[in-house]
């Protein structure tokens, strides 16, 4: 059902796991304060967040829960050792780490737009932390999308299989819709925007210069 692991997704996914376990049975309240990840502007923000707040999700009982972590991994675990194996270690690293980035940078972008055009308060902005893999794993759903366009994904709730190039734009187009109307709140949609951005960049450069860069 999933490819066989490779060494760097293995890694990223126990990572996480030993986070969780962590984060939510060692002093929850030191964990997500910290290592979550807070607008730029927050009291609350600290320059490491922007890498650990990749591997913080939802804690147990609260929101969604464990199904946070759960469908980040399995979705990792579904493209991650092809692209790990396609593109070459030192490149998924760039591609992962990358992508999650650029998840919170166009969040916080976001966020100030909020604040300055939409009149949000900025206390609610300034306690509210983004985290999870969603904006890393994005990015590799992407690039996976970019470098594989015919390969035909399946989604939960769709009893069939859909090309690559169509289901990621239709994603995409679904985040912007949810990120701008406000619906399911809770979850940052142009976190998820930033990360298949970042994704879709870096897969396009390298499939563009596969024959000159290694």
């Amino acid at each position: 059902m999933f490819p066989r692991l490779t060494p760097i997704t293995k890694n990223i996914i126990i990572i996480n796991v030993l986070v969780y376990l962590v984060s939510n049975f060692w002093n929850p309240l030191f964990m997500y304060t910290e290592f979550s990840a807070y607008y730029i502007g927050s009291p609350f923000f600290k320059v490491w967040q922007i890498i650990t707040h990749m591997f913080m999700h939802a804690p147990l009982g609260q929101g969604i829960g464990l199904t946070h972590i759960l469908f980040n991994m399995l979705t990792l675990v579904s493209f991650g050792p092809i692209l790990e194996q396609v593109l070459s270690q030192k490149k998924f690293i760039i591609l992962y780490f990358a992508s999650g980035i650029g998840a919170y940078a166009l969040n916080c972008l976001w966020n100030f737009v909020e604040i300055s055009q939409l009149g949000a308060n900025p206390e609610d902005i300034f306690r509210s932390p983004m985290m999870g893999a969603s904006g890393a794993i994005f990015g590799v759903v992407a690039a996976f999308s970019t470098l594989f366009p015919d390969s035909k994904m399946s989604i939960m709730f769709i009893p069939y299989g859909i090309k690559a190039k169509y289901l990621l734009p239709g994603i995409i187009v679904i985040s912007l819709y949810l990120g701008f109307s406000g619906s399911m709140g809770g979850i940052a949609h142009f976190a998820h925007i930033g990360g298949a951005i970042v994704g879709f960049v870096l897969a396009r450069y390298w499939k563009n210069n596969q024959f000159r860069i290694n």
